[in-house]
């Protein structure tokens, strides 16, 4: 009986140790990985979290023990996301302007106010206003070029010392949203609000056509059950307007380094007028678009794969003169396939050429 009970276990441990499977198993937990990760970490700059995130996902065992090669897309919170407002009770903040408030301090104007003379108002309204205070005023606001003015609610925000006039959600906004009859969000709402604000300033033509840097910040303000005036800044980062932002950062010999973000906004292709590659027709086609045309073969402005990742490295030496080596840069740009799209790769710089992974 105990010679069965050896042989067994003898068995058990020749076939446990030859399992064809074991290093199957071993090599699936190794595969790098791509994960999510939301921080709720407030940095002073992107600069700065990029800095000090490394160290934190160092400090966690769960981020630490992902192998190498593995990404983590981490999100946080931006400095500017939520001014600070002394005082965001609507009716403290709002003021609608009666006639004799358009003779002050000599105005002449007695009927509407300029965009200048508004900001001229608030300093003669608010002459010691707090950091941040907001004023929403209703007014009638006279255009340059038309002969009368007209009524309007526009919000201003007193920041570094100056009134600042900022985005104010309108009731065609609010409307687009299921908010349209009482003009504001509530707090079923909190979620949604970025999201929205975003897609507000995205089908806005004076905003969408203007020139937005990445990093530049755009103030909304908006209705917040019913009893305040709230402001959310969203910042542009090249693709939306988003309220937080994001680093994605890379495993590479046991240490966490972030993946540059280039994203070619549409001066960046102006330097293709002056390069090789591809046609003139093609080349002429970007500089005009901003995108890449890689819908037809047969077309003069079509784009090979060859003389695309061409001409995306072109753009990132006169974008990144002075690249770091061996660092990761996740390079976005626009294709034309029938419509417009973005298209995202991962380009390294080894030290003498640039490299798509």
């Amino acid at each position: 009986m105990k010679k069965i009970i050896y042989l067994l276990a003898f068995v058990a441990i020749a076939f446990a140790s030859c399992d064809p499977l074991s290093k199957t198993y071993k090599d699936l937990d190794a595969q790098p990985q791509t994960v999510n990760v939301s921080l709720s970490n407030t940095f002073k700059s992107t600069a700065d979290a990029k800095t000090a995130i490394p160290a934190i996902l160092a400090a966690n065992t769960t981020y630490n023990a992902y192998p190498e090669g593995s990404v983590l897309n981490v999100s946080f919170a931006l400095p500017a996301s939520q001014p600070i407002v002394p005082d965001s009770t609507y009716s403290h903040v709002a003021y609608t302007l009666v006639p004799s408030d358009y003779a002050y301090a000599g105005n002449t104007t007695l009927t509407n106010l300029s965009a200048t003379q508004v900001l001229a108002f608030l300093a003669y309204k608010y002459p010691t206003p707090a950091n941040n205070q907001l004023a929403v005023l209703t007014y009638n606001y006279f255009e340059s070029g038309y002969t009368t003015g007209s009524i309007t609610t526009d919000s201003f925000l007193f920041l570094n010392g100056s009134w600042t006039k900022i985005y104010t959600v309108s009731p065609g906004q609010y409307a687009s949203v299921g908010r349209g009859l009482t003009n504001t969000f509530n707090t079923a709402d909190l979620k949604q609000i970025p999201t929205w604000l975003s897609s507000f300033l995205a089908n806005d033509l004076t905003v969408s056509t203007a020139v937005n840097n990445v990093g530049d910040y755009k103030y909304i303000s908006y209705r917040y059950a019913t009893t305040y005036q709230k402001v959310l800044a969203l910042m542009w980062n090249g693709a939306s307007w988003v309220d937080r932002d994001q680093v994605s950062f890379i495993k590479q010999n046991g240490v966490w380094i972030p993946i540059i973000t280039v994203i070619f906004g549409k001066a960046d292709y102006a330097v293709l007028a002056n390069a090789t590659m591809g046609t003139a027709a093609a080349r002429a086609n970007v500089v005009s678009f901003g995108d890449f045309n890689i819908q037809s073969p047969t077309s003069t402005t079509y784009w090979t794969d060859a003389d695309l990742k061409a001409a995306i490295i072109f753009m990132l030496k006169a974008k990144v003169p002075s690249p770091v080596v061996n660092n990761p840069y996740r390079v976005t740009y626009a294709v034309y396939t029938g419509t417009v799209s973005n298209v995202t790769g991962t380009y390294v710089y080894d030290g003498t050429n640039w490299i798509l992974k």
